[in-house]
Formats: C-alpha cells, structure tokens, sequence
C-alpha cells in the first residue's frame, strides 16, 4: 500500500500529551495561553492538579472496570479541582453521569486511560489533535508523569527567581511565601529538582526555556518549542485571545512585555538581592541569570530562623484564611 509524504510526517509526529511545568510564577500560564493558540494542540486554561494525587492513592480506587468506580475517580477529581474542570475545559462539558458511559463503554478501565480519556474529549471538542496540561508543581513529579503517560513531552520554563520572589510576595497568601531567603530556597528547590529529573530524560522528551528568553525572542523561541514538540510553527501562537474572564489571569491577554523580565533591578532592596543571591546564587548562574553580590550562604543559624519566621506567618494565615478570604 502505497503511502504519501503527508501520511509519513503524520506518522512520525510525536502524539502523547504535552506538560508545561516550572516553579510558581514563572511564566508558565503566558506559555499555556500562547501555546494553546496552535492549530493542533488544546490546552485548558488552568491547571488540573489531580494527576499527582491520583497516583499516589491509585490502590483506593479498586477495579476501574466497574463504571461504580469510575464515578469514584471522577468524584475524586471534581473535589479535587472543581473549577479546572467546570470552567476550564473549553471544549468538554465535565458532567459524572455522561462521562462515567462513555470511559466505561471506551473500555477506560485505568487511571491513565481515564483521564487521558478527558483531556482527549475536551481537545476534539476543540477541533484539536492533540492535548497537554500546564500545572506547574508537576515539576517535581516528573517520573509519575511519564509512568502513566510515557509518550509525555516536558517543557520546564524557567525564569529568574528573584522577579519570582517579587511575584510569590505579590500572592504571599496563596503560595505562603514570606520572606527572601524562604522565597528563595522555594524557588531553587524547584528548578533544580525539575533539571535534575529532567536530564535523565532523552532530549526529544525534556527540553528547558528560559521566560527571558521567551520574552525577549519570542518567535525563535516558539519554534524553538514547535521544534521540540514536532508541531508546525505559526504566528497564531503570538494571537492574544479572550477565551475566559480577562481577571482571571489579566497579563495573558495581554501582548508580551519585555518589561515583565529584570523586574528585580530596581523593585528588590540590596538586601533582598543580596538575601536571594546568598541562597540561589549558584543555580542563578547555572541557568544563565546575572549575580550581583559576592554574597556567602547564609549561616545555620539564619537559616534556621527564616524558615521558622515563615513557618509561624504560614501556620498563623492559614488558620486565619476562612476568614480573610
């Protein structure tokens, strides 16, 4: 049987899901909503945060055969993440009774089947051939990713950590993240936790992107991303569209700005740089970023005391935060 040039490429083109994963803050939504433009790929707006959790507690769900515990996955990921899956999902109305027929009929009967078996209707939903995920703290779970979706592409962005800092302090409440040094430590952990696994990956299935760099060459870096992922480049992924409330996520639906890179320069105080760089200077160069201070590794003793300052604000705003919300 005689087979096109069209048909080869189609063949060869990767097809498992796509995982944009980085530290909080560092540009990985801008990432989801430009690469979500592309003709072929459908990524949901927000971030599902169910994979991890099912994994770890995927004995509690018994044999996926039975349609009862179907419904106790799915059950499992509406509470877990209610408003990825009720507003989020652009293409698939997530509706338990519908869904639980038809994983069921489709014979769906593991917890990978079962959710790729979501993000597969959502992307046809969309028109789109292909899906894929930005939930950034898979970062440091990449082996639980690939166990289930061993096909999976991993794009890790990284962006430099203090503008990070200054953007966790912004939503202190939310990622309790308190001081500089603590910001700092949070920051590293994930970078070079998600470098660490992601080199003992092979380069097609791995690849790293600095946000600056995104930034500051925004079509050479898209194809450098298209490249990895074996996706055709199109200028689409530059188109900013509105596809959910522009408060939600404001800077998205903006245009680039190459003024959202090098923020600390003049927003961080000496000492805060000099706090940071005394954590994460090494990394900071590692990946590229300019150190300004000779700065030492603070001391046992100031780091001890950091993490207890942090630890006290996190105890006393997450009692507090029923209240505050």
């Amino acid at each position: 049987m005689h087979t096109s040039p069209d048909q080869t490429e189609q063949a060869k083109r990767p097809a498992g899901p796509i995982f944009i994963v980085g530290a909080p803050r560092s540009g990985t939504t801008m990432l989801q909503y430009r690469l979500r433009n592309h003709p072929r790929i459908s990524l949901p707006t927000g971030e599902s945060h169910f994979i991890v959790p099912l994994h770890d507690n995927q004995k509690a769900y018994g044999d996926l055969s039975q349609p009862e515990n179907i419904r106790k996955v799915l059950q499992a990921m509406l509470d877990q993440s209610r408003e990825f899956l009720e507003t989020d999902l652009h293409g698939l109305k997530f509706d338990i009774d519908t869904l639980v027929g038809e994983l069921h009929a489709e014979g769906r009967h593991t917890l990978p089947a079962i959710i790729s078996g979501i993000f597969e209707k959502n992307a046809r939903g969309e028109g789109k051939m292909r899906w894929g995920d930005k939930t950034p703290y898979y970062v440091t779970h990449l082996p639980k990713l690939l166990d289930w979706f061993p096909d999976a592409q991993i794009v890790h962005l990284i962006r430099d950590g203090r503008d990070v800092a200054l953007s966790l302090f912004g939503r202190q409440h939310d990622f309790y993240v308190y001081n500089t040094y603590f910001a700092a430590e949070y920051w590293e952990s994930y970078v070079e936790k998600g470098h660490a696994l992601g080199n003992q990956l092979p380069s097609q299935q791995y690849m790293e992107l600095r946000y600056e760099d995104l930034l500051t060459h925004p079509q050479d870096s898209m194809k450098q991303i298209c490249k990895f992922l074996g996706e055709a480049y199109t200028s689409e992924l530059f188109d900013v569209v509105s596809v959910d409330d522009p408060g939600k996520t404001p800077l998205v639906h903006e245009p680039l700005k190459i003024s959202n890179a090098g923020k600390w320069h003049s927003k961080m105080s000496a000492f805060q740089i000099h706090a940071f760089e005394s954590v994460a200077g090494n990394t900071l160069h590692k990946f590229g970023f300019e150190v300004i201070t000779p700065a030492r590794p603070p001391s046992l003793i100031v780091k001890a005391a950091y993490r207890l300052h942090n630890m006290l604000l996190t105890a006393f705003w997450k009692r507090l935060k029923p209240k505050y919300k």
